[in-house]
């Protein structure tokens, strides 16, 4: 028997498959995208933070800045679990401000914070709170905790992360609803021709791999243009962000892993929408007998 014997390439009721699993996969490849890079920013971030402590020793009218500062730095050096100390200097301070204020706006009479930066030995508890009470002999000298920041960083990211999952869940379902409903159409639509190639001794499984088979086609003719166009979306959004200061937009890199599981979604669309319309086709014919 021909692989035409039921002629489905003709048959008018699937060719809105292929439009439905593109915009599909599109979708896909966007939350995921999204989700992964989400997770990397967050632990870009973590790595630039976790580890560090920064002390600001705010001015004081009539009190000289460079013995508190120096003060400061001796207590802080002398604090278990620290690593290294050091007093930033104006144009430092700038760097890290210029991302958020503009570098225009930064003028030279601008009072700027004194931040002293601090490493943490690896491996250590460190007592943010400790420190606090060291600092308390040097007036208005405190240590900023980021852990508080870090820890809602982090719970608003696997929120995000759960949530972007779900959504690819759930293109995922309606895919498959639609393989399932555009295979129900062609079976309606060839009733005639499938009971003939039974008559003749077709089998059930024959007759799945006919409709498998176009649903593959269909289905792949959609999935490469939908991830196509996902990563020309995302490209030109790259694209933008590097326009962006890198503190506002932390560079995102995939690895091998992101990339797999990016270049896997037509895949992992098509092989599904395969076996749906194979198992879907299996269960109408059993029905029928």
């Amino acid at each position: 028997m021909a692989a035409s014997d039921l002629n489905l390439d003709s048959d008018a009721s699937g060719r809105f498959l292929p439009w439905v699993v593109a915009v599909m996969v599109f979708l896909a490849t966007m939350a995921l995208v999204g989700t992964l890079a989400i997770e990397q920013a967050t632990r870009h971030w973590r790595n630039s933070v976790e580890g560090r402590l920064t002390v600001q020793v705010a001015a004081i009218e009539g009190d000289p800045m460079a013995p508190r500062i120096e003060r400061a730095l001796a207590l802080v050096r002398a604090t278990p679990g620290v690593a290294a100390a050091a007093a930033l200097d104006r144009a430092a301070v700038e760097a890290l401000l210029a991302p958020w204020l503009g570098a225009e706006n930064l003028t030279a009479d601008l009072p700027l914070p004194n931040l002293i930066d601090v490493r943490l030995a690896a491996g250590t508890e460190f007592d943010v709170a400790a420190l606090n009470a060291r600092l308390a002999a040097v007036p208005g000298a405190r240590a900023d905790d980021p852990r508080p920041w870090l820890d809602r960083v982090a719970r608003l990211a696997a929120f995000l992360r759960g949530l972007g999952f779900a959504v690819v869940g759930l293109i995922a379902v309606a895919t498959v609803a639609m393989v399932v409903f555009a295979t129900r159409a062609g079976l309606a639509a060839h009733r005639d021709a499938v009971e003939v190639l039974h008559t003749i001794g077709a089998s059930d499984n024959y007759i799945a791999q006919q409709f498998q088979t176009h649903v593959f086609g269909l289905a792949t003719v959609g999935a490469l243009p939908g991830v196509a166009a996902a990563l020309a979306v995302l490209y030109a959004i790259g694209a933008g962000a590097m326009r962006l200061e890198a503190a506002l937009a932390p560079t995102v890199a995939f690895g091998v892993a992101e990339w797999a599981a990016i270049a896997a979604l037509p895949a992992t669309t098509v092989v599904p929408a395969m076996l749906t319309a194979h198992l879907t086709v299996l269960g109408h014919l059993r029905r029928m007998m």
